[in-house]
Order: structure tokens, then sequence, then C-alpha cells
């Protein structure tokens, strides 16, 4: 029997369309599934709260999967370069593959982890099976990166071949299987009770990934032009933390959405606008992989001057879901219960943050990077830099979204507010979005007092909206 390959799993917690895979189990070899739980990676953007509670989930989940078919997925905990060598030594493997990620801090543990194994004598190989290209392959004309997202969306689906996602291969067991810690081992979950609502949302892993991506299609993608804007509506994949754990890839998702809209035409527009957002993501790795100071610092140097607040007072306000503006509270409290946001509302509330109360888009960013199942660094970066104005292709600083108007539009009969804001339910869809504007006898009626059953807005938009203004001026 040939020596056997390590295939080192990270965010590609799938059997089918992984390259690295595919390529150490070819010709029969046996495989060694190995996943390491390298707490040093990631410093400041180690992984959050919620994102270690996916984690925890699609490793049992991809772990039953591989028993399936005969092999164990081997755990193990400490520094990944340190760990990869002696699980090869110990299997007595040739060779180490694995999957490309391209965050910074990632990126240099992995120059560290290649080093050291070929410093051994082992092959070390690495694979593009999370994206839909390398960052590096779409240039400007100039030979440059891309800092406007409809060129580079355009460029990337005209040369890249983005080809066919794969099956699953056969496994072969090695004679020799390392010792393994248990995926529990890792306390990657809670020690206190705080992830019902986790529960009770999602379902995590490659089949729930494939699941939900068929739901999708039949049942929203026809319509996603408009649903996906509704947060009161189920109009959106959901496919995210999904795709960043990759228990699907992207090149399953537009292989699937082409093949659905080939049989079902009248779904082309809403495919072309959920496969811009395939796009997006794309263009978030882009960005990050060539200006990898992006998590810490705005791109755009005229916004190293901006004078933000610090506001602690303000800030605990808008992460607790109590700023007075109810569209806010809801998104913000069901960031908490779910670790899940609706897109049209991470607009809303990184505005609301970044604009109505001057605070920091890097508050934001930390607040959800560590709150998200779907915590990931290159979209949650690109999201607060493009909200708050500081970024690639950003929506100008003095676009501050209305949080009245933007309910009023988005959730008109005040159902997401409603389900998020409970103490708001009895309150007609009249006032619903500004409490504030509602006679008295009104609230009596509904219930509530404002400052005591639900706050009075923490600022006033139109005063709120001057004074960034203003600041955005003392910028230039």
């Amino acid at each position: 029997m040939p020596r056997p390959a390590i295939v080192w799993f990270r965010s590609d917690l799938r059997l089918r369309d992984n390259p690295a895979l595919a390529v150490a189990a070819a010709g029969g070899r046996p495989v060694v599934p190995l996943f390491v739980h390298d707490e040093r990676t990631g410093g400041r953007w180690a992984a959050g709260a919620a994102s270690k509670w996916w984690l925890h989930h699609s490793l049992e989940s991809l772990a039953k999967s591989l028993s399936e078919r005969g092999l164990p997925l081997i755990v193990r905990s400490g520094e990944a370069e340190e760990v990869v060598a002696a699980v090869a030594e110990e299997c007595d493997a040739d060779s180490v593959h694995w999957n490309a990620l391209y965050e910074p801090a990632v990126r240099e543990r992995d120059r560290r982890v290649k080093s050291a194994l070929e410093a051994a004598g082992l092959e070390a190989k690495t694979y593009n099976g999370t994206l839909l290209h390398h960052p590096d392959a779409v240039k400007t004309g100039s030979g440059g990166p891309y800092k406007v997202y409809s060129p580079f969306w355009r460029k990337l689906k005209a040369d890249v071949d983005f080809g066919e996602p794969a099956d699953c291969p056969d496994l072969a067991k090695p004679d020799s299987v390392p010792l393994s810690q248990g995926v529990g081992d890792l306390g990657l979950l809670p020690k206190i009770d705080w992830d019902g609502g986790f529960r009770e949302t999602w379902r995590v892993g490659e089949t729930a990934a494939s699941e939900r991506l068929d739901e999708f299609l039949h049942n929203t993608l026809a319509n996603y032009g408009e649903s996906r804007n509704r947060p009161d509506w189920d109009g959106t994949s959901q496919l995210s933390p999904h795709l960043h754990f990759g228990e699907i890839g992207p090149r399953q998702v537009v292989a699937r959405t082409r093949a659905f809209v080939a049989e079902n035409p009248d779904a082309e527009a809403g495919a072309e606008t959920f496969l811009s957002e395939i796009g997006w993501r794309e263009f978030a790795h882009h960005v990050l992989y060539h200006f990898p100071e992006t998590p810490d610092e705005p791109l755009r140097d005229q916004f190293k001057a901006m004078p933000w607040r610090n506001d602690p007072e303000g800030l605990r306000a808008w992460q607790k879901g109590l700023t007075g503006y109810p569209i806010v509270d809801a998104g913000m409290r069901q960031l908490w219960h779910i670790g899940w946001m609706h897109n049209r509302v991470r607009m809303i509330v990184g505005s609301f943050l970044t604009k109505d109360q001057l605070i920091s888009w890097e508050r934001g960013a930390e607040w959800f990077f560590n709150t998200l199942v779907d915590g990931d660094l290159a979209n949650n970066t690109l999201g607060w830099q493009w909200v708050s104005g500081c970024g690639a292709d950003a929506a100008p600083f003095f676009r501050v979204f209305n949080p009245v108007s933007q309910g009023e539009k988005f959730d008109p009969a005040g159902e997401y507010v409603r389900r998020w804001v409970p103490e708001l339910q009895k309150l007609p869809d009249r006032f619903l979005h500004a409490p504030w504007t509602a006679p008295s006898n009104v609230l009596a009626h509904a219930g509530v007092e404002l400052g005591r059953d639900y706050p009075r807005p923490i600022v006033d938009h139109g005063e709120a909206r001057q004074r960034a203004l203003d600041a955005l001026k003392a910028t230039k």
C-alpha cells in the first residue's frame, strides 16, 4: 500500500468538490483527514464565540460523514506547524494537502507550516477550494487589484473558468491511524446556555448546506430581487455560514443555480442578483488579499482623520438593541439570538452606529465578528468599510440611512420588528417604527411607556446626520 496523504481540513468542511481531498485520494492512496484547532492564529480576529459554536457542529457533521466511509477525522489542538508535522510522522505520510485561505494571519501561518513540512522532506500542496478563483487571478488593465466591484465581477465572469464541481472521491483507510481528541475536547461550545436560539434556527453540515440551497432555489430564487430586501420574509439564501465553513463551495452554488435556471428560465433575473452576491464574496477576499491591512485600517486614507466618538454607553445600547429605533434594535437582537442578521438590516445598523452615533466602524466590525455564525474576516471588513464609506467601492459617507423610513419601507407591516422587539407588539403599524411619535393614549393602550418598557431614541436622527456630515468635512 502506498504511504498515506494527510488532508488538512480548515474552512472546507465538506467531502464533495474538495480539491485537496480529491488529489490526496487519487489512485486509491490512503487518506488521513486532519483538523487542527490552532487558537494562536488570528490574533484580534480569532474566531468568535458564535463561529466556534458553528465549528463544533460542523466538525461533528464532517466526522460522521467520514466515519460512514470508514475513515476517522483526526482532531488535534496546538500550533499547526508542530501538529501537522507530528501527525505526518505518526502515520508515515509522504504529503499534506490543504485548500488555501487568504486571511493575512492564516497565510503567514500556512507559510510556516509549508516550510516545516518541506524541511522534513514531505510534499506540501495547496489548492483553491474556498473561492471561485485565486485572488490574484483577476487584475485591472494596469495589472493591479480592483477596488470597484462591478468591473471586477464582469472580469471574473469573462476570464475565469470556474470549472465543474466534483463528487466525493473514493476514500481508503491507512494501516496506521493517529490518535485523536474528541470534537468536544476542543471547548468550542459555550459553558453557559446562551445558544438556544442557534439550536432552534440552524442545521449545520454539508448535507444541511445542500438542502438549504435546494430550498432557496425552489422557493425563493425567482423573486429574489425583491425578497432579499425584506427582513420580514424568508427571502435570502442564508448560506453565508455554510460558505464560510466550506460546507458548500461557491462552485457548487454557481453550478446548481445555473442548472436550476436552465430548467426554470423565469428565475434568471433572480439568479443574476443572487450570483452577483457570490461575486461580492469573491471581491471581499480579493480586497483582503491585496490590502491585508484593511481589517485594522480604512482603505481610504482620508478616514484615518475621522473624529470618531468614544461612547461606551452608546455602543452598549447599540449592541443590546436598546437604541430606541425599532428596526435597529430588532436587527441587533436577532444577531444576538441566532448569530445572524438580515443583510438589509446589517446596512441599517451599520449606518446607525457609524453615522448616527459616530462610533468607529471598527467597533461594529469587532462586535459582528464575535457574534455572527458567519464571522468571515473578508466579508465583515468589506461590509463595514462599505457602510462607513471608508473602503473599496464604498457607499459615500454622506449616504445616511434613515432608520425610520428604512423600517417603513422594508418592514411595512412591522412583522420583523414585532418578532424581535416584542414590547412593541401592540403598537399600531403607523407608529411602530417611530414609537416616540405616538400619542400618549396610543402608547398606553399598547402597554408601552417610553423610557420604561422601551427606550426613547438615544439620538435625534436629523441632528446626528448633520453631526456626521460636519465630521466628514473635518477629514478634508
